[in-house]
């Protein structure tokens, strides 16, 4: 896999396009081509009322594009933005992704919410600040909202006020790196998996848990050397973590291996 730098001035949808064309998902050129075709014809849902054309945008999206969420919703498919774009599902980053470009096209604003394992959007129409569903366009409460957050993190998490800070581009593109990496492991892909933690290292070199995730996808590779490193560096680093005599058990298991078969 050649290297590939993540730098600062990310761009969507063309940093996205590139990183599924450099994993080996999709080639960027015919979902740049149908990214063009739709961000021409929304212009025509341009109406002066901003509330209207907001929820225009949506009805084009969803009833005449057809965009939902893909079945397999896990899959590296749901969470490449090429594979979206093309085929018209995806996950509530990569629909949310469309959205906003999609917005920016007819002078609104979208945001990304990044809440723990769901991105919703933020719109704001005439000082008026709402939240959407990507998976369907339909407006969230803040009950639901609290929903999802208490989904992820358990039945005592509270919705705090950093849960609905809006995403950066830098932070939007980490989350879609983060589940094309969980895709694929559930589908075994694991050489593209290690190229996601390798990029989103990059980004986020004081995350030690992308070293341990990284750890686990070596050991499937059979790169013992390099899993022995990133455990031991989790250890180093995260002396007081909940999980840390699991990975030191992990680390012996792996130098026992080592020993067997030098």
């Amino acid at each position: 896999m050649a290297k590939y730098h993540l730098d600062d001035a990310v761009s969507i949808p063309e940093t996205a396009f590139e990183l599924s064309e450099h994993l080996g998902f999709s080639t960027s050129k015919p979902a740049m081509w149908a990214w063009y075709e739709m961000a021409g014809s929304v212009l025509s849902h341009y109406v002066v009322d901003q509330k209207a054309r907001l929820e225009g945008l949506f009805k084009w999206f969803y009833n005449d594009l057809g965009f939902c969420a893909r079945d397999d919703y896990f899959s590296v498919e749901a969470a490449d933005l090429s594979y979206c774009v093309l085929k018209r599902q995806g996950n509530s980053t990569t629909l949310s992704i469309l959205l906003i470009l999609l917005a920016k096209q007819l002078d609104l604003t979208l945001e990304a919410v990044l809440l723990p394992g769901n991105t919703v959007l933020k719109s704001q129409v005439n000082d008026v600040i709402r939240y959407h569903d990507p998976l369907t366009g339909k407006e969230l409460s803040r009950h639901q909202l609290h929903a999802f957050v208490r989904g992820e993190l358990g039945n005592a998490a509270k919705l705090k006020p950093s849960h609905l800070k809006t995403a950066t581009l830098k932070r939007l593109i980490s989350r879609m790196l983060h589940e094309l990496k969980a895709g694929c492991i559930v589908s075994h892909k694991f050489e593209p998996a290690m190229e996601c933690c390798n990029l989103l290292l990059q980004w986020h070199p004081d995350d030690v848990h992308l070293n341990r995730e990284r750890a686990f996808i070596a050991q499937q590779l059979g790169c013992i050397k390099v899993a022995m490193s990133d455990l031991q560096h989790f250890i180093d680093l995260s002396p007081h973590d909940p999980v840390i005599e699991l990975v030191k058990i992990q680390l012996k298991e792996l130098s026992q291996h080592m020993q067997v078969y030098h």
